[in-house]
């Protein structure tokens, strides 16, 4: 196999070992509240909101030394331990404790921010300046693809049922941590890239890979890794890029939480719209899994760069979030259990409402797939501590968003990412003007990217 060929089946590896895993976490992220709502045994007390609280809050800050853990332990195992971890996650939904739920929590924060520091380095290791752009949209098409199993489960095995008993539960949660740990397996597949640099020359991303069996040495590195972090949070480039990524935290929480509440919250929806929550988790996820393929197909011949694409993003969300804004009533992400019979400027639609969770997922891929490129060109000797600083910022703005859409209404959560999306859109712009500038003073074609 060539070494191109290789890099690339990495690249596919990484991407089904990550469908796998986030078919089932997000599986059991979307039906968790559900669980627990309907769970007999009395002595758990369990929030699923509370959950994904600590999940975030740990998340955010255990990006901090999450490049110091990689470049010790070094990504494929940093990746199969973290995939343990989703797991037990997971597994703890089959005979629920309180405690065990919330400490599972804690620690699936901490595994999270290994896990996606991990897959930026091993993204960057096994690309180039060509190959960047069509490895991230393969790997996020892949990824994306978790959303549309999921959900499709949810839509299928669970509707019109009001009430879900023990054995179905046990059922549906023994089957999600099997399918965890298939994903998890899958990443011994990966192969490791050999050093072709020159002698002396340093490259961090391939350190990382290297085997030391120094504990000296060791820490050197683990240091040497957050010192870069610290470093890097405060470069021009970075600073610019992070009111993207706060953007993409804000709209994550939006189409991943938010938007699915509104719908299940509208009682002119009838007796399906319970239902329409999975067939909207379905359609984000055919929104992503399209943009991530075609946009991963479309960046060898894209002339233009990145921009166009972000672009095309930033209109396709302000698109979708005036018609949410039209079709959704005001008070849907704060109604009581009993729902809203609240209208908006329209009478609510359920294709209208679908068609927003296409274009949430679509804009969603075309931000995401443009930060990992741009990311990994600009530090690929640096690609750990960059890729934990967005997750950082991306996971601390999604917990922001998280918290404050309990109590805003539905017109200031959109004015808030519509604000942000615009100010990310042009800080992006910016960065990849300078990118497309310095990569023709070095006399590379542009339209590689």
């Amino acid at each position: 196999m060539s070494p191109e060929s290789k890099k690339l089946f990495n690249i596919i590896i990484l991407g089904v070992s990550f469908m796998f895993i986030f078919t089932a976490f997000q599986t059991c992220g979307n039906i968790a509240q559900t669980v627990i709502t309907n769970l007999n045994n009395t002595d758990f007390h369990g929030s699923g909101y509370t959950s994904m609280s600590i999940i975030y809050g740990v998340f955010s800050a255990s990006n901090l030394i999450s490049p110091s853990v990689v470049a010790v332990v070094g990504p494929q195992l940093s990746m199969v331990v973290s995939g343990i971890f989703y797991s037990l996650y997971i597994a703890v939904f089959i005979q629920p404790a309180t405690w065990a739920f919330y400490t599972a929590s804690v620690f699936i924060g901490i595994a999270a921010a290994v896990l996606w520091t991990a897959q930026g380095n091993c993204l960057t290791v096994n690309s180039d300046e060509n190959t960047i752009g069509r490895n991230s949209g393969v790997f996020w098409a892949l990824l994306q693809s978790s959303l549309f199993f999921g959900n499709l489960y949810i839509y299928f095995a669970w509707q019109g049922k009001t009430r879900i008993s023990e054995s179905d539960r046990r059922t549906v949660f023994i089957a999600l941590t099997v399918i965890s740990l298939v994903g998890t397996v899958l990443f011994f597949l990966i192969r490791k890239q050999e050093d072709t640099k020159a002698p002396g020359e340093e490259d961090s991303a391939n350190e990382i890979l290297a085997d030391s069996s120094s504990a000296q040495n060791k820490m050197m590195r683990a240091v040497a890794a957050f010192k870069k972090s610290i470093k890097l949070s405060f470069t021009k480039e970075i600073l610019l890029l992070s009111v993207t990524t706060a953007y993409t935290g804000l709209e994550l929480t939006f189409f991943s939480g938010v938007y699915g509440t509104c719908i299940g919250a509208v009682n002119r929806f009838g007796s399906e719209e319970k239902s329409l929550i999975g067939l909207s988790g379905i359609f984000i996820g055919v929104g992503e899994i399209l943009g991530g393929g075609i946009f991963g197909l479309l960046s060898k011949n894209n002339r233009f760069g990145r921009n166009p694409i972000v672009m095309l993003g930033i209109v396709i969300h302000f698109i979708a979030f005036y018609l949410i804004f039209f079709n959704m009533p005001n008070d849907a992400p704060i109604a009581p259990m009993e729902g809203t019979d609240d209208v908006a400027y329209m009478i609510p639609s359920k294709e209208v409402a679908i068609f927003c969770s296409f274009l949430l997922g679509l804009g969603d891929s075309c931000f995401n797939t443009q930060l990992l490129s741009i990311l990994g060109f600009l530090y690929s000797e640096d690609s750990a501590p960059a890729f934990a600083i967005f997750k950082f910022v991306q996971s601390i703005c999604a917990a922001v968003a998280y918290f404050y859409s309990n109590y805003l209404l539905l017109q200031w959560q959109l004015l808030i990412m519509v604000v942000v999306g615009f100010f990310g859109t042009i800080t992006f712009f910016t960065v990849e003007w300078e990118a497309a500038a310095a990569l023709v003073a070095r006399g590379s074609d542009y339209s590689s990217i």
